[in-house]
């Protein structure tokens, strides 16, 4: 009786398990498709169109496989589940990429990419090449170490040379002066959830940047609130339960009254967009965000020189603290625009030229064109 008892639960398990799955997969169909993940800030997998070509090549499948993990019902709780049973349950070092050490939030970038830095050097040299060699610009260089070069240490988690991937740099980019920026951030500059730094930790490296190309330290800069509860790419990539932080930015009269036109679109804005912080990824209110090329006019300025830098996201934030020093700033993105077209956007003369890169960037630097 026992023995019979213990097959009818064992069915009634199974059943169970199995309309759970057949609900849940009916549900796949029947439920609204979702484009993009919010939380992880990517596009979702969508069900393909089904046809002998793509059964026959196995297409089909890998694509529905796909698309059924993107677009399974009650995703997001799912995710948040596996990753704090896969932190605290099971105690692995990361989740899904990302750790937390801290309090803070980081990807495991590693190992170092040499051939990919390389690349970005020698893209940075061609930019010279192509712009700068003949004219009478002074040229720099300037790495920004990700957080892992900050928490590595304590966690134990490996991190990148940053010590070896700047030496590349240097080596492929030699005709730029360096500004080491490593020795002027902490990890508290960093935001806890986001892979950027903080705006308002940001005045001891800009001050770095702008002593060593000549132009004025900062001065009368205003710490003002943008937005109360900030939550960074890796809150959502790691799906771990965090709190949100606050999002300041620095200002002043002279900052305020700055105009940027954006080449790709048409449109002229202040350096800080508030509509971004409403966005999907607010860290977009510096600059608008990554854009081709931003034109900065300072009609405040008490000198006519100029300033034009290459730069990835990290820089949205950096370059409005060099803005007071120069009556025109050019941002340039090489990430969205193709470095044979800038000449018809900027004609290099005199000006200050700073590349700003992250490690980030660097070590993935096929984005770079």
């Amino acid at each position: 009786m026992d023995k019979k008892n213990s097959s009818i639960q064992n069915r009634i398990q199974i059943l169970c398990i199995a309309l759970v799955w057949g609900i849940l997969a009916l549900l796949c169909w029947v439920l609204p498709k979702k484009d993009i993940s919010e939380s992880e800030r990517r596009k979702l997998a969508q069900f393909p169109d089904i046809s002998w070509a793509s059964i026959l090549n196995a297409s089909y499948m890998e694509d529905f496989e796909e698309a059924g993990v993107d677009q399974f019902p009650m995703r997001e709780g799912f995710r948040g589940l596996r990753a704090m049973t896969d932190r605290y349950a099971l105690g692995k070092q990361d989740v899904h990429g990302i750790y937390m050490e801290d309090g803070y939030l980081t990807e495991m970038l590693y190992p170092l990419n040499e051939s990919s830095v390389q690349n970005g050097g020698e893209k940075c040299q061609n930019i010279y090449d192509m712009y700068l060699a003949d004219t009478e610009t002074d040229v720099y260089l300037a790495v920004i170490p990700d957080k892992g070069y900050y928490l590595s240490g304590e966690s134990g988690h490996p991190a990148l040379d940053y010590e070896e991937l700047t030496a590349i740099m240097q080596e492929a980019f030699p005709e730029a002066e360096w500004i080491d920026l490593a020795d002027t951030l902490t990890i508290e500059d960093y935001y806890a959830t986001d892979s950027h730094w903080r705006q308002e930790q940001l005045t001891e490296p800009a001050n770095r940047i702008l002593e060593t190309m000549g132009s004025q330290s900062l001065e009368g800069l205003e710490q003002k609130l943008a937005l109360e509860a900030f939550y960074g790419v890796y809150a959502g990539q790691s799906a771990l339960p965090v709190k949100g932080e606050p999002m300041y930015y620095l200002t002043n009269d002279v900052l305020e009254q700055c105009q940027v036109y954006h080449v790709e679109n048409g449109k002229t804005l202040g350096i800080y967009d508030e509509e971004k912080l409403f966005g999907r990824d607010p860290y977009e209110f510096f600059l608008s965000g990554n854009t081709a090329i931003g034109i900065i006019e300072n009609p405040n300025s008490t000198s006519e020189k100029e300033l034009v830098v290459f730069r990835d996201s990290f820089g949205s934030s950096m370059v409005p603290l060099l803005v007071q020093s120069y009556s025109k700033v050019t941002v340039i993105d090489t990430r969205y625009v193709n470095p044979e077209l800038i000449g018809d956007y900027v004609e290099f003369e005199n000006q200050d030229v700073l590349f700003l890169y992250s490690t980030v960037l660097l070590n993935r630097s096929e984005a770079m064109r």
